[in-house]
């Protein structure tokens, strides 16, 4: 179902305009700023037909609540772009397939550093529960930098019931947990494989651990115990790419 929504800075902004510019209602710049980034933004927004409207500093800190970089678009979103119907029908289609769970990630910040690495690393789709999740709002989309509009989002009412719809395609699905007695650079991926994140502190629940097919752990070489989740995630995506790319340059 979409909605409307606020998407502010320049990366996020820059991104709906070049990819969904149809979706974009209303831009609001801030009055009297000139600079490269703001012209290519008022050039992008001129081609697909759509007014800009400049508003003082105050009125653009009232509108956003964040670093707007002088830039407001208020935008048609929506929560999810692929139903759990057809990511299952992806996972049955393809060979090669990465996806990345998220099983309680409740902060926005690193929600949208998920989504923006998740991109990076050219994941098929996130998997969000429907119950346990931080929300797809501006904060979020801004961090994303785009990756939100780009990224497939499914999210699911089930997450354990849904992981078994996954391994009945073949998907591997593999859990991180600190304590975990696999190592990440000495396990090898599946060609097709969910990696599931939990949330920071708690982890995975315990549903949700007991359907993974296998468990890993990143190896920490110095005295803190753990790492960021979107740095987490980043190390685990990229893993599965580098293994991927040397599998196929053989």
């Amino acid at each position: 179902m979409s909605q409307v929504d606020k998407i502010y800075g320049i990366h996020a902004v820059e991104s709906v305009l070049t990819r969904k510019p149809e979706n974009v209602i209303q831009l609001f710049l801030l009055k009297n700023r000139k600079d490269k980034a703001l012209s290519t933004i008022e050039a992008l927004a001129k081609k697909a037909g759509i007014k800009c409207q400049s508003i003082d500093r105050k009125k653009m800190d009232e509108r956003a609540h964040g670093n707007h970089q002088g830039v407001i678009a208020e935008v048609k979103v929506s929560d999810a772009n692929m139903s759990e119907g057809d990511l299952l029908q992806l996972a049955a289609d393809k060979e090669t397939l990465l996806l990345l769970i998220l099983d309680g990630v409740t902060d926005p910040h690193n929600l949208g550093a998920c989504i923006r690495t998740a991109d990076a690393a050219g994941v098929d789709a996130i998997v969000l529960p429907k119950d346990r999740s931080a929300q797809l709002n501006a904060t979020v989309r801004k961090v994303a930098c785009g990756a939100a509009e780009n990224v497939p989002l499914v999210k699911v009412t089930n997450l354990a019931r849904f992981l078994k719809q996954l391994k009945e395609e073949f998907v591997w699905i593999v859990g991180t947990a600190g304590e975990a007695e696999g190592d990440l650079y000495s396990e090898s991926f599946s060609a097709k494989t969910a990696i599931v994140m939990g949330a920071e502190g708690a982890g995975m629940r315990r549903l949700t651990r007991e359907h993974c097919d296998q468990l890993i752990k990143i190896p920490m070489a110095g005295s803190v115990s753990s790492l960021n989740v979107s740095v987490a995630t980043g190390v685990c995506l990229f893993e599965y790419v580098r293994q991927q790319a040397t599998k196929n340059n053989k």
